[in-house]
């Protein structure tokens, strides 16, 4: 039986739309996962075929789990992870088991902010850093404000903003000790819009499939709370977009593979702040198809297991998708107001994460953003209206706590 198996999933996003694509392809899904509430909920992932409890963290682990598998007579055609920290575990397991058309290598340097900053620190595009080893402070004149984060960060979590040296110090005390034997880097504070930049690799030929500048509410963290997904790429962006991805593709060697990009477009040209050697997560799978009527982790899986992938648009629109976060803490007693938004003119999807009685908080992480709004327009304006508009419907009803 042709198998695909999945290291972790999340329960809605772009990683769980890929194993209900996979199921779509035809493929025996398997997943591996060390999260017990997903056995608890066991019954609401019917489109996983075969659930493992396992250290995912252990590679000898899995890989006994794997033989198991394949013991029992399935054909694995693929390893592979949509969710940090999974993505590099997931391609050296393909590398051991099956086919792998993408680089360990390159995935394994994307995952880890120090080692992706020296390689690209010879760019235009790489922002001036210093890498603090741990249980040091830095040496030479500091620069503020400046962004000073942990190269494990993930959605937002321990990346933080220094206005002065009092607070620079406070928030490297607090990684270095959250994080003891790790290095902290300090990097420039990165001035103008930011933008998320989707990328396929083909033949060692990047193709951007989707860029859209974000939306950032600033609290006690950066968090992303809007895309403007253009229909189509302005042309005064996409000589620079094109350079810089053939130049990282070039530079990681890549022939077949996916990454996303974090950038802004400062008066120095692109400045790179991140990468991340998968798709973005999410809404990101839904947003694409709704600009372009194609479902990209779909094509992904397709991608990387050797068969002819088609990543050209249906049909071409603008798109905006609005998180929606809460500004207090509070237990969620009920959320009105879904069935109108969805009903609103434009409106594409309407995703509420929580359930009832769980405890919100103000975002200090990308997970900490609680429903989405995607719409459709013919322009980045109307689409952003119609979001707003579907927005004011929802409502979160909390009990303070």
């Amino acid at each position: 039986m042709k198998t695909i198996i999945f290291i972790g999933t999340n329960k809605s996003g772009s990683s769980r739309e890929a194993t209900k694509a996979a199921e779509k392809l035809g493929y025996f899904t398997v997943l591996l996962t060390n999260n017990e509430r997903q056995f608890e909920q066991r019954e609401q992932y019917v489109d996983i075929h075969k659930m493992i409890f396992v250290d995912t963290s252990n590679m000898e682990a899995m890989k006994a789990e794997i033989m198991k598998l394949q013991s029992i007579g399935l054909d694995i055609k693929t390893i592979i992870s949509f969710v940090d920290p999974y993505v590099h575990v997931a391609s050296m397991l393909c590398d051991i088991f099956c086919q792998n058309l993408t680089s360990s290598k390159a995935i394994e340097m994307m995952e880890d902010k120090e080692a992706t900053r020296k390689l690209l620190q010879n760019t235009l595009y790489s922002p001036q850093f210093t890498v603090i080893a741990p249980s040091e402070k830095p040496s030479g004149k500091l620069t503020f404000p400046i962004i000073i984060k942990s190269p494990k960060s993930t959605g937002s979590k321990d990346v933080l903003l220094a206005k002065d040296i009092k607070e620079f110090n406070k928030h490297l005390a607090a990684l270095q000790y959250k994080y003891p034997s790790e290095s902290i880097i300090s990097e420039e504070y990165l001035k103008g819009e930011q933008y998320l930049v989707e990328v396929i690799v083909q033949e060692h030929h990047p193709h951007i499939i989707a860029v859209m500048r974000q939306d950032i509410t600033k609290g006690k963290r950066f968090i992303i709370t809007g895309y403007q997904l253009f229909a189509n790429i302005p042309s005064n962006l996409v000589t620079g977009l094109e350079t810089l991805c053939q130049s990282i593709v070039d530079i990681f060697d890549i022939k077949t593979g996916a990454f996303h990009l974090e950038l802004r477009l400062t008066g120095n040209g692109w400045k790179l702040i991140e990468i991340n050697p998968r798709i973005s997560g999410g809404a990101m799978n839904r947003m694409i198809e709704a600009a372009f009527g194609y479902n990209l982790v779909e094509q992904t899986l397709k991608l990387f297991l050797g068969d002819k992938a088609d990543f050209t648009p249906k049909h071409y629109h603008f798109v905006y998708t609005k998180y929606l976060i809460v500004h207090k803490k509070g237990r969620l007693e009920k959320v009105t107001g879904k069935l109108r938004a969805l009903k609103s003119p434009g409106i594409f999807d309407v995703y509420i994460k929580p359930k009832k009685g769980t405890i919100l908080i103000p975002p200090l992480s990308m997970g900490h953003r609680y429903a989405y709004i995607i719409a459709q327009g013919s322009s980045i304006s109307e689409a952003v209206s119609r979001a707003n508009r579907a927005a004011h419907e929802i409502k979160f009803h909390m009990k303070s706590i």
